[in-house]
């Protein structure tokens, strides 16, 4: 780039574009911008630019001189400088910014060269944004910054371009116009004012300028044309471009009128097809094409098309009609025409609105359950009531395996309707949801569309199974496609981009399936009737095992009912022994291989009637895989047990804690997450200011680092429900103190001592019963939580309701007598020994034979003031040994 020292102005007149170009229709409004030439030029000839001038930086254009621009305005900075200009003499300096994102551009940020230019018209939009009309005057180099605030103005050199002869000149401009005049001849969207205004030119600066402002070039090659001052060089880097764009400009043509001659030949032969089926029909031959074009149109007829659906139906017929046959369009539109005539417009099945029998269906198929269940047959009652109504759509929310899969299964036999159901695991694809555009090669509908076809009817019960594992990437957001799907008051006008004509979902009844809600986004969420469903106790699953889980696996392995029973001792030692899960899932599973080894045994013939006990179970699974360690395990010093509340159902969840020597600090480990983190160190606060009044000695505190860490670190651990077991782990473990191991505690903590409530506490206080937990310490917000427990759950567990850590700390460090497990031979031992102590009798008491001690003399007053306060002084300097030791170690 050419910096504006590199050159001074000179004695010679501006070119005559400027007069050329004087009635060119510019601007939005397609107002005619007037130049004036008294206003661009001196007495003298040469133009009226001052020293200083007001600086406008625009971002990716570049004005030229003699050419007539308009500018968007938008900074402040910038409307600044158009006050300053049309005060005076309405002249700016035009630079174009290096990088176009700046939106406060310095000295660098700018291209040293510009052009002088003068405002003709300013026009004031709506948005608050200004557009102005300038004229190119002259280039100018900025020589330096004089002032940057409230807008730069900077000292300038200008350049004009001299109106010098040469052979070489004459040369140049005849080969640059003659290309101007050929581009503009294969360009027919070039207007004829630009011909002429070419025409007019006669200054060969003034002719590049003019080429090098109207082609499509890039900023930095614009900039550079701007930069050559001499008009020779400018002319050649011209023409270079004009050879380029000249040479695409012919090559395209030759393109066009070879595709040209293709059309022409494929128009041919379809005139031909038509006088060939004309021939045929005479000779009474049949087409298959027309009789494929007549079977899709019939088809049309029966489907019963709605009005948009029909018109488009009828359009694409009408193209298939003229299209030939080998063409690509031909295939595309007639699979389209197919999908619209297949689809069930206005096929539905009639509902079942017998409420004794929906009910009897659904206990059929599950045990309990009775909170969905009344919920499906309140729909199907005002359903009933109101045909044309619409109803919200269910969400059931739950851990894998308590029967939400098979729930919608029961609701559609118990309605009468069809059942269809969508996996949305891993689908991230937008596309799914609502289709391809017919645009792309092998488009489809998209998965709503596909299983409503397959379905039969439009009004299905319609499964969108496991919603909270919909992806997200570059391809879109299904989760957001899903929306219209499920929002009753906008799904009647579901409109799939295949189609591209909507189609009624409001008869669909959607059931959507989630292990975890937290991960449904928020507005599908709220589009939803949400009904969890928790985790099956283990007297439910006795009794589903019994009723469904047996009965299902004898059919399926070939065996008899009446030959082969279950003894409810093992499926007690299945469940408790070989299963631990929220659902029933493995339970079947494990059913079921008990199944398939008597199955192998009756094949062998070695067994006909057969009991399955407990024994048969450990026979056949093995000894127990699970255990509950909770009642069997020894309570230790920082070891606290918390809840915790997974995808798949409640958990319990050991923090332990330790302490070493060092200077008051803190560490958790075991992957957990900030919430739990932030937990963790209100704890550790909290114990630090109340270690008084919890009898915690400070040296203890801050003389040692304490370490909590939670096992099973590979798994991520994060909520906020874990605040009073992580504080009750950390004061055993500084008091040295155990803590009852059949006893949990949930509830989050503040630095005041509150103890707030937390959520899933049905699912944690059913897994902590699952893993033996009798005594749980919870929150006194969640007291009314506990009604959705099952009865048996709230007889078998103690339930102490809290509001401050003081409550908690006293309820973790009550005496409890912990039964120990003795071995045999320990045990006779001490029945030996209780009985030697029976047989033993006291034998009286002997006189003692030991001296008398000597009377100790008693000290006088004065000695035993002077002793005491001696050991005072020695204390003092004692304790002030330590506090300087603790200072130096810190």
């Amino acid at each position: 780039m050419t910096d504006a020292k590199d050159f001074e102005q000179e004695d010679n007149t501006l070119g005559h574009f400027a007069e050329s170009n004087a009635s060119l229709s510019i601007g939005p409004d397609g107002a005619e911008a007037e130049l004036d030439k008294d206003d661009s030029e001196g007495e003298d000839g040469q133009p009226k630019i001052p020293e200083k001038l007001p600086i406008l930086p625009v971002r990716d254009n570049v004005s030229f001189p003699g050419t007539v621009m308009p500018i968007n305005v938008g900074r402040q900075k910038s409307k600044r400088v158009l006050d300053l200009a049309l005060a005076s003499d309405k002249m700016i300096g035009v630079f174009a910014q290096r990088v176009s994102d700046t939106e406060d551009p310095k000295l660098d940020d700018l291209y040293r060269i510009g052009t002088a230019c003068r405002i003709l018209k300013m026009f004031k939009l709506p948005d608050g944004t200004e557009t102005i009309i300038v004229h190119g005057v002259a280039r100018v180099g900025i020589e330096e910054i004089t002032q940057e605030s409230p807008y730069i103005e900077a000292r300038v050199n200008h350049h004009i371009d001299n109106d010098e002869e040469s052979t070489e000149i004459d040369a140049l401009v005849h080969n640059v116009r003659h290309s101007a005049e050929r581009i503009m001849e294969l360009s027919p969207s070039v207007p004829e004012e630009a011909r002429i205004v070419l025409e007019n030119i006669s200054s060969p600066g003034g002719l590049a300028d003019f080429l090098a402002a109207n082609l499509s070039l890039s900023l930095v090659h614009k900039q550079e044309l701007l930069e050559t001052f001499g008009v020779p060089e400018r002319l050649r880097k011209v023409y270079l471009t004009l050879s380029g764009q000249l040479e695409v400009l012919e090559l395209s043509n030759k393109l066009k009128e070879q595709v040209g001659e293709q059309m022409d030949k494929s128009q041919r032969e379809y005139y031909l097809r038509e006088q060939l089926k004309a021939i045929q029909t005479e000779l009474g031959q049949s087409d298959a094409r027309g009789t494929e074009l007549d079977a899709l149109k019939k088809k049309v007829e029966e489907a019963k098309l709605p009005e948009a659906a029909a018109k488009a139906a009828d359009r694409e017929l009408e193209r298939l009609a003229i299209i030939p046959q080998a063409s690509p369009e031909y295939s595309v539109a007639l699979d389209y025409v197919d999908w619209l005539a297949s689809l069930p417009w206005e096929v539905s099945t009639e509902d079942q609105f017998d409420l004794d029998k929906a009910e009897q269906v659904l206990n059929t198929d599950h045990y309990g359950l009775h909170k969905i269940k009344r919920r499906i047959l309140e729909f199907l009652a005002v359903r009933k009531l109101n045909p044309e109504g619409r109803g919200s759509i269910l969400c059931f929310a739950g851990p894998p395996g308590v029967g939400k899969t098979s729930l919608g299964r029961s609701i559609a036999r118990a309605l009468g309707r069809n059942f269809i159901r969508m996996s949305l695991g891993g689908v991230r694809d937008e596309s799914e949801i609502r289709g391809h555009r017919r645009t792309y090669v092998g488009a489809m509908p998209g998965r709503i569309i596909q299983e409503i076809k397959k379905s039969g009817s439009n009004n299905p019960v319609f499964m969108l199974d496991e919603i909270d594992k919909i992806g997200n990437d570059f391809r879109g957001d299904p989760a957001s496609a899903l929306l219209e799907v499920l929002d009753p008051q906008q799904n009647d006008t579901f409109t799939d981009h295949y189609l591209d004509v909507p189609f009624d979902l409001s008869d669909v009844f959607f059931i959507a399936t989630a292990n975890y809600m937290e991960a449904v986004p928020h507005a599908l969420y709220d589009r939803m009737e949400v009904i969890t469903l928790s985790s099956y106790t283990q007297r439910e699953k006795l009794e589903i095992a019994k009723n469904y889980l047996v009965p299902r696996q004898l059919v399926a392995n070939g065996l008899s009912a009446d030959k082969i029973t279950f003894r409810d001792e093992a499926l007690v030692e299945i469940i408790a022994g070989h299963t631990r899960e929220s659902g029933v899932r493995e339970l079947e599973r494990r059913i079921g291989a008990v199944c398939r080894a008597i199955a192998a045994k009756t094949v062998r013939g070695d067994v006909d009637r057969m009991r399955v006990t407990a024994k048969t179970v450990e026979k056949e699974l093995g000894p127990a895989r699970f255990e509950s360690d909770i009642a069997s395990t020894e309570g230790l010093p920082g070891v606290a047990t918390g809840l915790a509340f997974t995808s798949v159902g409640g958990e319990i969840l050991f923090i332990e804690a330790t302490r070493m020597h060092g200077h008051g600090s803190m560490t958790l480990t075991g992957q957990v997450g900030d919430v739990m983190r932030e937990s963790a160190q209100a704890a550790h606060t909290l114990i630090r200011a109340r270690a008084r009044s919890l009898k915690v000695k400070p040296r203890d505190i801050f003389e040692t680092d304490m370490h909590v860490h939670l096992p099973a670190g590979a798994v991520p651990k994060d909520g906020p429900s874990a605040g009073t077991a992580m504080l009750v782990a950390m004061i055993s473990c500084l008091k040295q103190k155990a803590i009852d191991p059949r006893m949990a505690f949930t509830g989050e903590i503040t630095l005041r001592g509150a103890v707030l409530p937390v959520g899933g506490i049905k699912e944690k206080f059913l897994g902590a019963h699952r893993a033996g937990i009798r005594k749980i310490v919870m929150p006194q917000g969640n007291v009314k939580d506990l009604a959705e427990l099952p009865e048996d759950v709230r007889k078998e567990m103690t339930f102490v309701p809290v509001t401050h850590i003081d409550e908690v700390i006293t309820e973790a460090f009550k005496k409890v007598k912990l039964k120990r497990k003795v071995s045999p031979a320990k045990r006779t031992v001490a029945k030996k020994k209780t009985a030697k102590k029976k047989t033993v009798k006291k034998s009286p008491k002997k006189k003692s034979t030991r001296k008398k001690r000597a009377p100790v003399k008693k000290t006088s007053k004065k000695a035993s003031k002077k002793k005491t306060a001696s050991k005072s002084k020695a204390k003092t300097k004692k304790k002030a040994r330590k506090k300087s030791r603790r200072r130096a170690s810190r």
